[in-house]
């Protein structure tokens, strides 16, 4: 049985803390009210109330934030540190449950009702206090934290609530599970609930002493392995054969630790490594692994590099390098401005597409040189196997990973500028369309997973900044060329292609031959006409060329000792080069019946296209000759056919095609000529054969028919302008709908080309037969 009694004394929360009856503890007590009421009572009668917070954070706790039931304690000691705290020696006395709290001026009263246990043991409680004794003796012997000294002094105990509560202070208990047994009032439910919590904690030590094995044995074998991995070292080296394959497998494993590999990735070279140093030396498939490891050690997985976030400093790079192409710089720019905003955004999908020369290679090279980061570039020129792209399986002899992933180890970093050379001449065959392997490639939503077959593993291809070149994107598949940002980079006019040779070409060319300004000078006349009459494409590659070659024969001069300074003029460069190569300024000599002028975009830039039609006695055969495409023998079909339908109105004898037979033919036959845009062209030069009327000579024409005469608009406007003002041409007749492609063409074209929009092919013929009164 217990008794209790009613008591006032002052209150001392405690944080993470809890004190039974009998414990005589030290406290630390630094809160103004908890010092206050320590004070009182000592002025009272040294009792003061422990009471535990729920929360150890609390720093005014209220009655919610306590516990109700705690211990009345004496205080027997108190000193004041030099930090302000005072430290506290309390003796429990017994437990108290929380009638009400009394806020003082200066600290909290509680009033309490303290309960006196019975001393003496039960039957029962005598064999519960056994069984705990007992459990308590096997927690120590497992636990090796309390001594045999503290297991005998809690053996010789008798009172069953003292040895419950003095069980209770030794075990790493929560505060909750201390305070459960301090709330236990009931002798025979406070040792049942120690048994419990015994049996409980010598399980989790059980079960941390397994753990604790397992781990040393782990360590222990590691050790082992370590002992006898330097061992066989030693020995080796003492040997002679250090270099055996143990030594090798020890180097790949430092190489696959310090490559910061991806943690899949890392474990499946580590367990190809186990396999390595269990197969023997002379076994075909060893070599292959260890390829397979250095191959997984060589690729950058996470070194990147960082970008040059400098707008400027890059503008004035990508000038410094190229003249003009102003949309590509932009772009770049474009770029590098999103990334200094988001930093995390994908690297772009270029296609610069245009004609040979103009500078796509190059261009890539100043983007990278511009961002600061490593370039590589591949050539997919002939590629035909879709192994090139994704790599061989490792089961083939002699199996490597594919073209991107070797580039990505040659650029040793994860975001570099990586070139695709080439892109429209790839081909297929029996082994796969490598045009199609590249689809995830460049699929933005897809090349952060790009799978090699050889490497097995997913790579990260999202930071790199893709750019393609290609000279003719109509040879791209559409699926690809869907993934792609396509800028088109056109041919240069005469006065650009004058700076380009002031500021890039000769000075390179210079430097090359060992030349200095002072030795070689070639004046702006000789490089007009080095460019009109020794020159006709759309890049500039055939006039470094020719700088070339007046640079050698400048060295020749002055080596031989004939001149100590060379200057080039429009007079000296014929002997320098020879004869001219090509007529500038005029596309025919005279006007000409049965031929007209078209003008052609190709992969090499715009040209100039003469159709030539002869009529002979016949019985209306048509005859289409000079490598002609299905695209252009279908517009001569068209052409034909409308003159047929609407001979009386062109003054075109009705029955032509009973009397003559007809030949179209475009020179240049070797050349594969292709393309919908000659239909007004073949149908100009067809009336003028069979009305006997010549074409005007200074007139170009670009355009589709239809089977009612209407013209269509076509493509490559520019290309198409610059090349007839390379051949002479001032008139060019264009599509109208094509009008709004003018403010494309450069102005210096603009202003010496006049450009006649029509859209009826009654138009083109008023524009383009010469009649008296229009010339």
């Amino acid at each position: 049985m217990t008794k209790s009694k009613e008591q006032t004394m002052p209150l001392l929360p405690l944080r993470g803390l809890l004190v039974y009856p009998t414990m005589v503890l030290h406290l630390d007590v630094g809160r103004k009210k908890s010092v206050s009421g320590l004070e009182q009572a000592m002025v009272e009668d040294n009792l003061i109330f422990l009471l535990t917070q729920k929360e150890v954070g609390t720093e005014e706790p209220d009655t919610q934030d306590l516990y109700t039931v705690g211990t009345t304690a004496k205080v027997k000691q108190m000193l004041k540190l030099p930090n302000g705290t005072i430290r506290v020696l309390v003796e429990g006395l017994d437990r108290g449950r929380v009638q009400s709290l009394e806020e003082k001026d200066e600290y909290t009263a509680v009033h309490i009702k303290t309960i006196d246990e019975r001393q003496e043991a039960s039957v029962q409680e005598q064999a519960l206090m056994r069984n705990v004794l007992e459990q308590f003796e096997q927690y120590t012997q497992i636990s090796k934290k309390i001594t045999q000294e503290t297991f005998a002094s809690v053996s010789d105990i008798v009172e069953p609530g003292r040895l419950a509560d003095i069980i209770a202070s030794h075990l790493p208990l929560k505060i909750v599970q201390k305070q459960e047994v301090l709330e236990t009032l009931d002798l025979e439910e406070r040792l049942k609930l120690m048994l419990r919590i015994l049996s409980n904690e010598r399980e989790v030590l059980g079960l941390e002493k397994k753990i604790g094995q397992r781990v040393k044995k782990s360590m222990e074998k590691t050790q082992k392995e370590y002992y006898l991995r330097e061992q066989m070292k030693a020995i080796q080296k003492e040997l002679g054969e250090r270099e055996g394959k143990e030594s090798e497998s020890e180097e790949l494993r430092e190489k696959i630790e310090d490559s910061a590999m991806p943690d899949s990735v890392e474990e499946k070279a580590l367990k190809e490594l186990k396999r390595y140093e269990r197969m023997p030396a002379n076994a075909a498939e060893s070599s292959v692994i260890r390829n397979y490891i250095e191959w997984l050690t060589q690729i950058p997985w996470t070194t990147s590099t960082e970008d040059v976030l400098d707008i400027k400093r890059s503008e004035k790079i990508l000038d410094e390098d190229h003249y003009g192409l102003e949309k590509v710089k932009e772009r770049v720019l474009e770029y590098l401005a999103v990334q200094q905003l988001t930093e995390k955004l994908k690297g772009p999908i270029l296609c610069l597409s245009g004609p040979p020369g103009v500078g796509k290679t190059s261009l890539a090279k100043s983007i990278s040189r511009s961002l600061g980061r490593h370039f590589v570039r591949i050539s997919l020129g002939g590629v035909r196997d879709e192994a090139e792209i994704r790599g061989h399986r490792r089961t083939y002899v002699g199996a490597m990973p594919g073209r991107i992933i070797q580039g990505m180890k040659k650029a040793e970093s994860t975001n570099p500028v990586f070139l695709l050379d080439e892109i429209d001449k790839m081909a297929n065959d029996f082994r796969g369309d490598p045009s199609a392997a590249l689809l995830e490639v460049l699929d933005p939503e897809q090349n952060h997973t790009f799978s090699d077959h050889f490497i097995e593993e997913p790579y990260d291809l999202s930071q790199v900044m893709f750019v393609t070149t290609a000279n003719n994107i109509g040879a791209i598949p559409p699926a690809l060329k869907d993934r792609m940002e396509v800028i088109h980079i056109p041919g240069y006019t005469e006065v650009e292609k004058v700076e380009i040779a002031k500021g890039y070409l000769l000075p390179k060319q210079v430097e090359d031959h060992g030349l200095s300004k002072n030795s070689l000078q070639v004046r702006d006349e000789a490089l007009i006409h080095l460019i009109r009459h020794y020159t006709r494409e759309a890049g500039v590659r055939n006039l470094e060329r020719e700088l070339a070659s007046v640079c050698r024969k400048a060295a020749k001069s002055i080596v031989s000792g004939e001149k100590k300074r060379v200057v080039v003029t429009a007079k000296t460069l014929e002997d320098m080069l020879g004869s001219k190569r090509f007529r500038h300024g005029k596309a025919e000599l005279e006007n000409q019946i049965g031929a007209a002028t078209g003008l052609a975009y190709t992969a090499a830039g715009g040209d100039t296209l003469n159709i030539e039609v002869a009529l002979a006695p016949g019985e209306g055969k048509l005859t289409l000759t000079g490598k002609l495409g299905d695209v252009m023998k279908e517009s001569a079909q068209a052409a034909f056919s409308y003159i047929r339908t609407k001979a009386d109105e062109l003054n075109v004898d009705a029955d032509f095609t009973s009397k003559y037979d007809i030949h179209i033919h475009v020179p240049e036959g070797a050349t594969p000529k292709d393309g919908p845009s000659a239909g007004i062209t073949m149908a100009t030069a067809l009336i003028s054969a069979l009305t006997n009327q010549p074409v005007r000579k200074e007139v170009g024409m670009t355009g589709e028919i239809t089977l009612r005469g209407r013209v269509l608009p076509i493509g490559g406007l520019k290309e198409k302008s610059m090349s007839a003002h390379r051949a002479g041409l001032t008139h060019i007749i264009i599509p109208k709908d094509n009008e709004k492609d003018l403010e494309d063409v450069p102005d210096s074209v603009r202003r010496e080309l006049t450009f006649i929009p029509v859209s009826h092919l009654d138009e083109v013929l008023e524009h383009a037969l010469a009649v008296e009164e229009k010339i």
